[in-house]
């Protein structure tokens, strides 16, 4: 069987989508009790919301909400369900954003990409994200009390200590950002430290090309592994390998509902397209609900099983941010703007608004996708909708089905800066 850290990873993924439908009126009911919820949600019967469609109905509530809901309603904008006095900790990060977390066991859901990466129950990690305001560091301590590993508190900066730290207590794990580890294996050598011990890393906060995964690889850490999560959210996504080698995309964490929309809209994308991260989280101190994380990402096509044998919806990681808004003629063009001129032609069925020309002597031209793209029908209508909701001057150009990619770009700059 493989080695998995419990049986809910190779369920069938229709029992688990099953599940996730059963559970998802439950959340609803209980997001509703809290008032910052509840005004979200207002009117909304919770017992209908039991499919992907009727979740897909609901509000989006987005990451870049946060600052402004908080600052209503202090200190989590009424979108937790238990007092801050029941709570185990309370993160702050910039903006401020203030994030909770509660009492329960593996709260963050961060053993699964821990065992997945090769930690297990007797090992000793060194754990060098930051315990200051964050939780990333947190987030390692509760998978660790989970899987029953020794965890080093290293914290991030103090790069002599950390090696003196992995010098003399040998750990087989790190765990922390790519950028940091290098520092530290660069900072080894310089010492002429040994600090071999440590054969897997799993890496998050930051992007991990595969040209530095090759290069720590080469340095003596022959197990990469990296992890998507968030500090609202917690774990999201993780590798997982077989026989050594990397299996394609990143396995869903079991608690979350995914899913892939356009930038700017809760409308989800084709299959495989690249789109915005919304998440839907089964947390009863923090529920989420049509989250919108910022991230742009793709389902991974194909089978959903993965070499390793986990069966649950695989994504291809961070791609970027989906926020692509930019500034035409002193005015700013949000992607949300896109959508809603597309919505107000139903012939139009995908949008793209590229902006060329010299800065100060731009052009904007909404490329629009269409069954008909040869006829002119409908061309002023939608110039007339661009300089509406845009307040600025734009061109259409119609293009036929399936024209523009699907790499979940709302807006393209292509302007010349130089």
């Amino acid at each position: 069987m493989t080695d998995t850290l419990d049986s809910l990873e190779l369920r069938a993924p229709q029992e688990r989508e099953r599940d996730l439908m059963a559970r998802l009126p439950a959340l609803v009911a209980l997001a509703q009790g809290a008032p910052g919820w509840g005004r979200i949600l207002d009117g909304v019967d919770s017992a209908t919301v039991d499919s992907r469609a009727a979740l897909a109905r609901l509000p989006v509530t987005r990451k870049s909400d946060l600052k402004r809901l908080q600052r209503e309603r202090k200190p989590f904008g009424g979108l937790n369900r238990t007092a801050t006095a029941e709570l185990s900790r309370v993160f702050m990060s910039p903006g401020p954003i203030y994030d909770p977390e509660g009492r329960g066991r593996d709260w963050w859901r961060f053993a699964r990409p821990m065992y997945a990466a090769g930690v297990r129950a007797g090992g000793l990690l060194q754990n060098c994200f930051s315990y200051h305001f964050t939780p990333a560091a947190f987030m390692v301590e509760g998978g660790a009390m989970r899987i029953g590993c020794t965890v080093i508190p290293a914290g991030s900066g103090q790069t002599e200590m950390q090696v003196l730290a992995m010098a003399d207590l040998k750990p087989d794990t790190y765990v922390g950002t790519p950028s940091f580890l290098k520092l530290i294996i660069e900072k080894a050598r310089d010492m002429g430290a040994d600090i071999s011990s440590v054969q897997r890393a799993l890496m998050g906060a930051e992007a991990l090309p595969e040209s530095l995964r090759a290069w720590f690889r080469a340095n003596g850490v022959p197990h990469v592994f990296q992890t998507y999560a968030s500090a609202d959210i917690g774990s999201i996504a993780y590798e997982t390998a077989s026989a050594g080698v990397i299996n394609p995309g990143m396995v869903l964490d079991e608690d979350v509902l995914l899913e892939i929309v356009h930038p700017g809209s809760g409308d989800p994308v084709a299959p495989g397209d690249i789109g915005e991260v919304l998440v839907t989280v089964f947390n009863p101190d923090y529920p989420l609900i049509r989250f919108a994380t910022g991230d742009l990402s793709a389902i991974v096509a194909g089978a959903a099983a993965a070499p390793c044998g986990r069966t649950n919806t695989r994504i291809k990681g961070w791609l970027g941010r989906a926020d692509q808004s930019t500034k035409v003629r002193a005015m700013f063009v949000h992607p949300s703007q896109v959508h809603d001129i597309a919505q107000r032609h139903p012939e139009i069925l995908k949008a793209r608004l590229v902006v060329s020309g010299r800065v100060a002597d731009e052009t904007m031209t909404l490329h629009c996708e269409m069954d008909d793209a040869a006829g002119a029908v409908g061309a002023l209508a939608i110039v007339d909708s661009i300089r509406e909701v845009t307040k600025l001057r734009g061109e259409v150009r119609m293009v036929a089905r399936g024209s523009l990619p699907g790499d979940g770009k709302a807006i393209d700059d292509v302007r010349d800066y130089s």
